[in-house]
């Protein structure tokens, strides 16, 4: 018998929109989710489908239409806001505009829910400011006006405040916006590591598909008027990723979980051998057109580098060409070789 997982967060039949004068306009409804404890939880879907609309009605900040959210077991609106801070942090990509406000004073803001009425900042809580601090990678620039920082630095400065909140629910639209590769790599170890060494349940909306499948517990996936929900798995498995996209134009490879952009067939190439350089060979001829097969009856070949400092070999017939990398040798096909079909060897390494 499989036990069943500690839910901290679920919807049912939700109903979520906005309200214009007298008017409700629905966005999404009939929405069924959930979310446990420790769980990293990723919301994807094209821009306009919902996605900050479900996270803001999540998080309290809008009103549900219908249904219900239950955080912790009980009814969202059951709680106070000052309740509903303790058990629920939110950040979104909106702009932080703010005058002669530092960074430490920003991310000590997280920590209201938890002061008094006055809002002072003991040691306790300074401490657990400086800790948030540290783990968005912030401490270097506690003293910094908001007004000075990057769009990334203070997406950064942003997550130390619902870190330093310290609620049991963290949701995050779009957390990694407008950080650079290796920032977002690491605010994405930081949630994923929050989830397990804090047992915190992040949910966090994303355009980022790889990051998405290679971290998340469970993808909310909302297509159309529908969220299906699982894990990464389930999803590729259940073929809902090619609906994200227009098949004209983008592939959705179910076999190891990659998108590509579809290009014009110039030809077909048969790639023979093992190994790294195979792979990223076939990678290239991908890229600029060329279908791949593993067999074929055309006499041009590509040999890889034996050893650092080689050249790659590029033979037909009695024709043969050297190149100092993939790149050079690709510019080369590009420009002389529109084949129908070919045959190119790589050495394993």
């Amino acid at each position: 018998m499989v036990k069943k997982s500690n839910e901290i967060l679920s919807v049912n039949a939700l109903k979520i929109g906005y309200l214009s004068g007298k008017r409700s306009i629905t966005i999404l409804h009939s929405l069924k989710a959930s979310a446990c404890e420790g769980e990293l939880v990723a919301v994807i879907g094209r821009n306009g489908t919902g996605k900050s609309t479900l996270l803001r009605t999540i998080a309290g900040l809008q009103p549900k239409l219908d249904g219900t959210v239950m955080i912790c077991g009980k009814p969202l609106h059951e709680y106070s806001r000052l309740g509903l801070s303790k058990e629920v942090g939110y950040i979104s990509t909106e702009t932080v505009r703010v005058s002669n406000m530092k960074v430490y004073d920003l991310a000590a803001l997280g920590r209201f829910p938890h002061t008094n009425w006055l809002g002072r900042i003991d040691e306790h809580n300074h401490r657990s400011v400086l800790d948030a601090l540290a783990k968005a990678g912030m401490s270097d620039f506690k003293e910094r006006l908001i007004s000075e920082l990057s769009d990334g630095e203070r997406q950064r400065a942003m997550i130390s405040m619902v870190l330093a909140q310290d609620a049991a629910v963290m949701v995050m639209d779009e957390p990694t916006a407008f950080l650079d590769v290796g920032s977002k790599f690491e605010i994405l170890h930081l949630l994923h590591e929050l989830t397990r060494q804090r047992n915190k349940t992040i949910i966090f909306s994303t355009h980022d598909l790889t990051a998405a499948l290679n971290q998340a517990d469970k993808i909310w996936l909302i297509i159309g008027d529908k969220l299906i929900e699982g894990a990464p798995e389930d999803i590729m498995l259940s073929g809902a990723f090619n609906n994200l996209f227009d098949k004209n134009f983008v592939s959705f490879n179910q076999s190891d979980g990659s998108f590509f952009v579809k290009n014009e067939i110039k030809g077909i190439i048969t790639v023979e051998g093992t190994g790294i350089n195979k792979f990223w060979a076939k990678k290239a001829l991908h890229r600029i057109g060329y279908k791949v097969t593993d067999s074929g009856t055309c006499n041009a070949i590509v040999r890889t580098p034996d050893k650092a400092g080689s050249d790659w070999i590029y033979k037909t017939g009695e024709s043969e060409s050297e190149f100092r990398s993939i790149y050079e040798l690709a510019r080369w096909i590009i420009q002389n070789e529109p084949l129908t079909a070919c045959n190119i060897f790589c050495d394993s390494q």
